[in-house]
């Protein structure tokens, strides 16, 4: 059968042994890995096959984001009223801007991420989306932008009471059409999640319908807890309880469930998140900034948390959010040997082991058997580069270089440089048409 092969590769395969195979080759066949190892063994290349030498660049597995916003593009720019504090941060920019998106705007806006996305190596991405006013249809046409792009994508629509019971029931029976669909899905390029938007924001009966509904599926649920001091302030005051307790009773968390943020969490809650097996997934630079404090990677490991890396938003590149992580836990601590390795870990770890149960497929590796999403970065390691120093490199040399190179399902998305599947000039020009609207009906 041919295929494809990899060779003369700084291969980096975090969480395998060994780590770092220099000089290594890859041999990928239909969608999957087939083989991997130093290059003087590679199988023989067979008539048809396609035969990259790396030339010493790395290569490594597709990159995870576990917590996501798509729609959050046309907020580039957007001249919004400034903000004092979070939930000012909510009423004067999101959730004006997640009000004024149609259907075609949600598809449009979602375009530009997805090929920064691949220009960032970022293969596979967990997304968390809002359009109160363009609920019913806005997780297919998510969908058919991410199916044009060649990534894998995980989608929920956050469910919340914010703007009537009509939307808050149109966004479970969203979710529920979207799990009805990826249940037939067989390729794996798609999952689905329930979202809910916070517990500040789903009252009880909603809450409840939506575990119910979500129950049916035997799907987890996505959601932002405690990512302020006033998301504890809120159920404190209208439930009596904190926020991980609440969701704990109302059957919220499990191991399929990501609760991202989680800044303001107590010793109790991390005890619940940690039995429950919930991913928390930590976004600093968004933490930063909206000035809402910075997550406790030490107490939450600790207390034995699963601890996963996403953007909410932000950016594509995920090794510069573990870059940010990293950086922000030294400045918290005022120790810089505070939390080196844990945002790696969370990244290239813990996002691929949530990723390969949600998509039923062995993501985030290099190894035979596993999903063929691998990217090549061209840096050339020009210090030694071993098992014991790999995220020295991946920190100080594979971050700050160009990713070249992506692929997915053995796929290419883009070659040397030069996206195949998106056309850059076609979607920015689409999203810039676009946005204008939504900027009127923003201001409006």
């Amino acid at each position: 059968m041919s295929g494809l092969l990899i060779s003369n590769a700084t291969v980096l395969r975090p969480g395998s042994e060994p780590a770092v195979i220099a000089p290594g080759a890859v041999r990928v066949e239909g969608e999957e890995i087939v083989w991997v190892g130093p290059a003087g063994e590679a199988p023989t290349p067979v008539p048809g096959d396609d035969v990259i030498d790396a030339k010493g660049r790395v290569c490594m597995p597709g990159l995870i984001n576990a917590h996501h916003h798509l729609y959050s593009t046309f907020a580039c720019g957007l001249a919004a009223p400034a903000s004092r504090n979070f939930q000012e941060v909510l009423k004067n920019l999101w959730w004006r801007l997640d009000s004024a998106l149609t259907l075609e705007d949600v598809h449009a806006s979602a375009l530009p991420p997805l090929a920064r996305c691949i220009m960032a190596g970022t293969t596979t991405i967990i997304d968390h989306h809002a359009s109160p006013f363009a609920v019913r249809g806005s997780l297919p046409m998510i969908a058919d932008a991410v199916r044009t792009s060649g990534l894998r994508a995980a989608l929920c629509y956050e469910v919340s009471d914010r703007d009537g019971p009509e939307i808050a029931a149109a966004g479970i029976n969203e979710n529920v059409a979207w799990a009805e669909r990826c249940r037939h899905d067989k390729d794996g390029r798609f999952a689905a999640l329930f979202g809910l938007h916070a517990a500040f924001t789903v009252g009880n009966e909603t809450l409840t319908r939506a575990v119910n509904a979500a129950r049916d599926f035997g799907v987890g649920f996505h959601i932002h807890v405690a990512e302020d001091r006033s998301d504890q302030d809120h159920s404190r005051e209208n439930y009596g309880t904190r926020v991980v307790n609440r969701l704990a009773d109302a059957g919220v968390l499990g191991p399929g469930t990501i609760a991202a943020h989680c800044v303001h969490v107590g010793p109790h809650e991390r005890r619940l998140l940690a039995e429950t097996g919930t991913l928390v997934v930590h976004n600093p630079s968004s933490n930063m900034n909206n000035g809402v404090g910075a997550a406790d990677l030490k107490a939450l490991l600790e207390a034995g948390i699963k601890l996963g890396l996403g953007t909410d938003g932000m950016r594509a590149d995920m090794l510069a959010e573990a870059n940010y992580a990293m950086v922000l836990q030294h400045h918290q601590a005022g120790d810089p040997s505070a939390a080196f390795g844990e945002p790696l870990d969370a990244l290239l770890k813990t996002n691929a082991t949530f990723a390969s149960k949600l998509f039923n497929r062995r993501l985030g590796v290099i190894e035979p058997g596993a999903a063929a999403d691998l990217i090549l970065v061209d840096h050339r390691p020009f210090t030694p580069l071993d098992d014991t120093n790999l995220y020295g490199h991946l920190y100080f040399g594979v971050a700050p270089a160009r990713v070249t190179d992506t692929m997915v399902a053995g796929r290419w998305l883009m070659r040397k440089g030069r996206l195949l599947t998106l056309d850059m000039d076609e979607i920015t020009n689409l999203a810039r048409e676009q946005s204008r609207g939504v900027w009127r009906r923003f201001m409006d």
